[in-house]
Order: C-alpha cells, then sequence, then structure tokens
C-alpha cells in the first residue's frame, strides 16, 4: 500500500513534513533549547533497580534500530512514512530494570514540557528515543539530540528534547494533559481532549 493509499486516522490530513517548534508553530513553545552534545545527559530514574545518567556518547552505543511510522498531530495534520533512528523504551527499561511496581514513565525536556505514558503504551517496536529522521540528525526544531516517538498517540505526546525518563508507580500528567487535552491521546479513536 502507497502513501496515497494509506488510511489516516478520523480528522487528519496529510502534509510533506513535520511542523518544526518555535519556526512553524511560534509562540506556542518557548524558543527550542540549546543543548550542547558535549555536557548533555540523559537521566533515567525513579522506580527502578539500576539509575542512569547517560551522556550523548553512552546513548550512541546502545542498540539503535529503524522504524518507519506516520506522524499525526492534534491539529489535523499527519505526515507519513517517517523514518526514524533511535533506541526502542523497551531497551531503556532492560537497561534500568522498573521495580514490579512501575507502571507508568514521566518524560522531562530541557524545556521544562513533560508528558507521561503506562509502560504498556511505551512496549511496541515503533516506540523510539529518536535522534534521526528520514537518514538526518534531528534539526533543533524536532527536538534535537533525542526525542520520544510514539505513532498510536498525538504528537503532544512524542516529547522533544528529553533530557530525563522517570519510572513511577501512578501516572502523572504532562503540560498538555493538564490543560485539557486527552490522556490517552490514541490517534483511531480522535481522543484529543478531555470529554
Amino acid at each position: 500500500m502507497g502513501s496515497k493509499d494509506k488510511e489516516l486516522p478520523p480528522g487528519q490530513t496529510p502534509i510533506k513534513r513535520i511542523m518544526r517548534w518555535s519556526i512553524d508553530h511560534p509562540g506556542i513553545t518557548r524558543s527550542n533549547p540549546k543543548i550542547d552534545l558535549a555536557t548533555y545527559t540523559l537521566a533515567i530514574n525513579g522506580e527502578v533497580e539500576r539509575p542512569q545518567k547517560l551522556a550523548w556518547n553512552d546513548f550512541l552505543k546502545l542498540p539503535i534500530v529503524e522504524s518507519a511510522s506516520d506522524f499525526h498531530c492534534v491539529e489535523g495534520w499527519s505526515v507519513l512514512d517517517c523514518r526514524w533512528e533511535g533506541v526502542r523504551l523497551r531497551t531503556i527499561a532492560e537497561l534500568v530494570k522498573p521495580k514490579p511496581e512501575a507502571k507508568f514513565v514521566t518524560f522531562g525536556c530541557a524545556d521544562g514540557y513533560t508528558t507521561s505514558l503506562s509502560l504498556d503504551e511505551l512496549s511496541g517496536d515503533d516506540v523510539l528515543l529518536a535522534y534521526r529522521l528520514n537518514g538526518e540528525a534531528l534539526e533543533e526544531g524536532y527536538g534535537f539530540p533525542l526525542r520520544l516517538i510514539v505513532p498510536s498517540k498525538y504528537a503532544y505526546k512524542s516529547a522533544l528534547w528529553v533530557t530525563r525518563i522517570k519510572f513511577t508507580v501512578q501516572k502523572e500528567l504532562g503540560y498538555w494533559e493538564k490543560r485539557g487535552y486527552s490522556d490517552t491521546a490514541d490517534v483511531w479513536r480522535d481522543d484529543r481532549f478531555t470529554r
């Protein structure tokens, strides 16, 4: 099935490229944070047996995979057949060994943004911490150097500029979820806002 024949979630229209934060979306968020790979760290902690602080080179030593998926924004646009490269969230979980009571994960970002998902929602082969898109390193407006990709959810669940991953017992609502956006963000159920 080619891109033109692909079924889209309800209310979505295909466009050619992903909109960039602070460039194509001026005024929605603060300016893109300036991140230096020489000092960047990804903190992974919370309810885990083996907390980690990964420097950029440490992250790149983890098993890297490529995954093709569609990207859906809550505003109604979709970009089809994006090729992401990164590390599966399952790999991160295997590294830190979540405690049995850990059921959720909160993602913190360099600009103060947060979102969260359940471990079950993060277990798919296509759920990545991505650092490349379509063969190129992420641009700042796409979440450089690292962003979450959860294709079955609207893009506000695919946090940009990720610097912290916290495993939790209880769900922590993120930035948009506290402001009336759906916590499930299911693209196939058109679940955009709290009802």
